[in-house]
């Protein structure tokens, strides 16, 4: 049975469609700024990932700041150097509504970016498992390529991994979190937490052909600085499962529970033979959101490994869920505060 999340929904509520109004407005005086600005079309492709009768193709098509030519980060640009302030990935403006033309393999589809310019769609395609190439023509801008990961049939073990406080250490207050992490902080300065890339290179190797996905709340602005940070820190090579912030059709805010339950179940219908190793943290919701997912497909979850935040790392995140007692789970559960923890534990379980 497929899960959907209990919503409410706003549609047709006279305050909720003037703040669409007000946004659509304001987001058309951004386009006609920016355009003045020089500010030039792009596609940016996401990573997908796919089965072999079907591939996810993520991108955004929008209008974003153009480096002066032999700039400081133009050179950065073209070296693969950045060190960009948050802020700055939200300075372009997305192009909503844009038409979209997809080619992959002997493929090809025609599609439309939603209003916050993000293509989210499925391709009917029969590919050979290993890496494969996307063809992104939005209307009006270069071509882009996105890399595509297809699942062998026979793979039935992966990775499913948060980020905030699971990789990446965040240590701030939750009502400033995500302010600081996204505008604020240079992606350089953001640190990885201790252990977890050995832990899942430790994984790969005992399990070469396990897929990584990586899901989080965050913004799709941020999708190519936490690419990057996950580079730096030699974390596995994985598609991006994030969000945007903001008004949705139906609700005032996207719920980033209702985000990570969606893309689980998702998963669960794209790979019902997958048995995922899910790995999050104790800060807030991880457990629950697992938890809730493995009553519902125990089939599709091996093990479930939860980071411990420090004192003061709970302190700031908002507390932590109290320990819950899973000894009578059929699935097993791993705590530790570490990388190095979790893989000892794992390893008892036959994981690493």
């Amino acid at each position: 049975m497929h899960y959907e999340p209990a919503r409410r929904s706003w549609a047709g509520n006279p305050l909720f469609e003037a703040a669409h109004k007000v946004s659509s407005f304001i987001n058309s005086a951004r386009l006609r700024m920016a355009r003045k600005t020089h500010f030039q079309p792009a596609t940016v492709p996401y990573m997908g990932y796919g089965s072999a009768t079907q591939v996810r193709i993520l991108a955004r098509v929008m209008l974003a700041p153009r480096p002066l030519p032999g700039s400081k980060a133009d050179r950065e640009a073209k070296a693969g150097n950045q060190n960009i302030r948050g802020w700055r990935a939200f300075t372009s403006v997305p192009i909503p509504n844009r038409e979209v033309d997809i080619e992959i393999g002997e493929v090809s589809v025609h599609v439309r970016a939603d209003r916050g310019g993000l293509v989210d769609t499925t391709v009917p395609v029969t590919l050979e498992p290993g890496w494969h190439t996307a063809t992104i023509r939005a209307s009006g801008t270069p071509a882009a390529q996105a890399t595509v990961l297809v699942l062998d049939p026979s793979t039935t073990f992966g990775i499913l991994s948060d980020i905030d406080d699971t990789v990446m250490v965040t240590a701030l207050p939750r009502p400033l979190l995500a302010f600081w992490n996204a505008f604020v902080l240079n992606e350089r300065a953001r640190m990885a937490t201790t252990g977890t890339a050995v832990l899942y290179e430790r994984i790969r190797k005992a399990q070469p052909d396990a897929p990584v996905f990586y899901l989080s709340t965050g913004p799709w602005n941020a999708a190519p600085t936490l690419s990057r940070f996950l580079h730096r820190n030699m974390f596995p090579l994985g598609p991006l499962l994030l969000t945007d912030w903001g008004l949705t059709e139906h609700r005032w805010f996207r719920s980033g529970a209702e985000h990570k339950e969606a893309n689980l179940e998702r998963l669960a219908v794209e790979f019902p033979n997958m048995k995922w190793l899910l790995v999050g943290d104790n800060g807030q919701h991880d457990e629950a959101i697992y938890s809730r997912f493995a009553q519902r497909h125990p089939e599709n979850v091996a093990a479930v490994a939860i980071r411990q935040l420090s004192v003061g790392e709970a302190v700031l995140a908002g507390g932590h869920t109290p320990d819950v007692d899973h000894s009578g789970s059929a699935i097993p559960w791993v705590y530790a505060p570490d990388g190095a923890g979790l893989a000892e534990q794992l390893r008892k379980i036959g994981l690493v």
